[in-house]
């Protein structure tokens, strides 16, 4: 499995930015696709956006289309999450994940298939 650690998150005011990233190291070369999930205590973890590693095929929940974008950089082994004009209700845990698995429709924006999971990183967005 991969080793991932995420970075940059932080307080920030309503309609600010932030850039977070996601390192991979260890067992990244069966890596299919990667992921941002964010969760919020009480709830259950939300599928954010995911990224197919070669192809760079992007996915987003419908609650952040348009204002997040994911990205990857495949020589540096890392992944990316663009955060635009934050809202209050984007405060979260952020995690990234790596899947060796080809998706399904019907596990395309969902956490089934990720088999390595990073430390996470909390966003904090303030009214």
């Amino acid at each position: 499995q991969a080793q991932l650690v995420e970075s940059g998150g932080g307080l920030v005011q309503a309609g600010g930015s932030l850039r977070l990233s996601c390192a991979a190291s260890g067992r990244t070369a069966s890596t299919l696709r990667m992921g941002w999930f964010r969760q919020v205590p009480g709830k259950e973890r939300e599928f954010v956006a995911t990224i197919t590693w070669n192809t760079g095929l992007t996915y987003y929940a419908d609650s952040v289309k348009g204002r997040f974008t994911i990205s990857r950089d495949n020589a540096k082994n890392t992944l990316y999450l663009q955060i635009n004009s934050l809202k209050p209700e984007d405060t979260a845990v952020y995690y990234c994940a790596a899947s060796s698995r080809p998706p399904t429709m019907a596990t395309l924006k969902t956490d089934r298939g990720f088999e390595s999971w990073g430390q996470g990183t909390q966003v904090t967005v303030s009214s």
